[in-house]
């Protein structure tokens, strides 16, 4: 079975995107990254060690310390389905992270964001 092209793509190569989304709405770079360690477990310098060392994501997900026990309270759609009902595991890691950056576009409090 062929692996999902975004499973091979380095999570360095989509992070500037991360953050150029969230600049665009006045977020900050430091918000994305609380982000993405709240979701994976990382410290910030094992974030950005992944990041530099160019890891995909199949291998940053893999690797991840811990999923955040809240993650199940990520909800909605993403690209057109339901964040909640992808049944590839990867895929929805994935969309969640993806779901976390769009609702920071948009402006939504840090608070909700992170499930608090």
């Amino acid at each position: 079975m062929k692996k999902n092209r975004i499973f091979t793509m380095a999570l360095g190569s989509v992070y500037p995107h991360y953050i150029t989304k969230a600049e665009k709405k006045g977020r900050t770079r430091e918000d994305v990254d609380t982000i993405i360690c709240w979701l994976t477990g990382y410290d910030l310098e094992a974030l950005h060690t992944h990041i530099t060392n160019r890891t995909d994501f199949e291998t940053f997900f893999e690797e991840a310390p811990q999923l955040h026990p809240n993650v199940t309270k990520i909800t909605g759609l993403i690209c057109g389905y339901r964040v909640e009902e992808i049944e590839d595991p990867l895929m929805q890691k994935i969309r969640y992270l993806d779901k976390l950056i769009d609702e920071l576009a948009r402006g939504k409090a840090m608070e909700k964001i992170l499930r608090k």
